[in-house]
């Protein structure tokens, strides 16, 4: 037996569906491989970077509570404030350390595809369940700082606004590579207007900042 023929009774079934997969001309290009692997690491960086600055600019505030940090800008805005709230510290720590630890995991995964790996299902059902709870978690946040808090933490936004096209292009790339089982048509729709439900949603957000603060943009807060 040849060495080719050999390789080619090594792949198994599942593995050599997901490979084919990734290369079909069918697949939405956003959910091959290689754009996906950079949307992955552009994401994951942006995120971690935040989560970074969020790190130091707390371990200032522990050691100086008066210290006032780089995002103080006015009332509301301010990571110092928001940093002083039960929300910042759910699971009991920062919930910046789930960012560094989490947006790692994002890079080396995008990463990791660049260079040509490949991963198995469960893997990708995996990071699914991590990036949707990611994203229920953010979602949550948002409305505790709009509606709650009444207060904006700009390094907290960057690492929210990270997770929307994270969210959206995992769940496109895992409905077209079959990890996730919807109607043909519907992967088709994800796939090809992820750019567009990803805006849809920065317009979303934009817009519940524009009505939960009006009284900031319209001048009516009355300080």
């Amino acid at each position: 037996m040849t060495s080719t023929a050999k390789s080619a009774a090594n792949v198994k079934p599942a593995d050599h569906a997901v490979a084919s997969a990734a290369a079909g001309p069918d697949i939405p290009r956003m959910t091959r491989n290689k754009p996906f692997g950079w949307l992955l690491v552009i994401t994951g960086v942006i995120g971690w970077l935040a989560s970074g600055a969020l790190v130091l600019e707390k371990l200032e505030v522990l050691k100086d509570p008066g210290y006032k940090t780089v995002c103080d800008v006015n009332p509301w805005i301010s990571c110092g404030q928001v940093m002083q709230t039960w929300q910042s510290s759910v699971f009991g720590f920062p919930n910046m350390f789930i960012g560094i630890v989490a947006f790692a995991v994002i890079i080396t995964t995008g990463m990791a595809l660049l260079s040509g790996a490949t991963f198995a299902r469960w893997y990708w059902a995996g990071l699914q369940a991590g990036v949707t709870l990611g994203f229920a978690f953010v979602v949550w946040l948002w409305s505790q700082a709009l509606y709650s808090i009444h207060i904006l933490c700009p390094f907290c936004m960057i690492v929210w606004s990270a997770m929307i096209p994270l969210f959206v292009w995992v769940t496109a790339r895992n409905i077209n590579h079959g990890v996730i089982k919807v109607p043909a048509g519907t992967a088709s729709v994800v796939g090809e207007f992820g750019w567009i439900i990803t805006a849809l949603l920065y317009v979303a957000a934009t817009a519940t900042i524009f009505f939960a603060f009006s009284h900031v943009f319209l001048g009516t807060s009355g300080l």
